[in-house]
């Protein structure tokens, strides 16, 4: 080996290394709200800011593959352990309850399964515009990655108004109002106005 082809070896080498080193670091984590297509194809669910200033992550079935059971009925939260939920639709219903984001950027806290009406351990987040990582888990060492895919269309049944209106799908109580909605400032009293006591 010639000392110039052991210097271009070297840097090379050097080259490899900063790249993998680069490549360690987190990415630029990308926007995870938008509608996403589940990877089993049953479902499509739409991510949101929701809670107070916006910081928490929300999201919702907007649309089903078999939205009626077999009666021809829309499908219920039946399994639901909150009997006052289990009469409400499957579609519309909340499933991503108000994550939070951690240190890394993602965003965790807890998914909502209507199928069985249990909670799991989830970890959501989106690395590519076009992609969201759903990790759930049972317990911490038994957990499963999903990939789901964003839509910008609209298909037949497809819930597309905003939430908590006609159309649109329903937050759970505690996370009711407009997604990253300030408070509404109290009305300014006119001069003068005596002070309620």
């Amino acid at each position: 080996m010639t000392v110039m082809s052991a210097r271009v070896s070297t840097f090379a080498l050097l080259g490899l290394a900063a790249a993998s080193a680069l490549g360690a670091s987190p990415a630029a984590a990308a926007d995870p709200t938008g509608t996403w297509f589940t990877e089993d194809g049953r479902a499509r669910v739409r991510t949101e800011h929701c809670g107070p200033g916006g910081a928490n992550l929300c999201g919702y079935v907007v649309w089903g593959s078999k939205p009626l059971g077999e009666d021809g009925k829309p499908k219920i939260d039946r399994y639901n352990p909150d009997p006052k939920r289990q009469a409400r639709p499957l579609l519309g219903h909340q499933m991503i309850l108000g994550l939070k984001r951690n240190e890394e950027g993602r965003f965790v806290g807890k998914i909502y399964n209507g199928d069985n009406g249990k909670s799991y351990d989830v970890t959501i987040w989106s690395e590519t515009p076009a992609e969201l990582s759903v990790k759930g888990c049972l317990i911490s060492v038994l957990c499963q990655t999903q990939t789901w895919t964003r839509v910008g269309d609209v298909v037949p049944g497809q819930l597309t108004a905003a939430t908590d209106t006609p159309g649109g799908p329903r937050s759970d109580p505690e996370w009711a109002g407009k997604p990253g909605a300030a408070p509404k400032p109290a009305a300014a009293k006119p001069a003068g106005a005596p002070t309620p006591k």
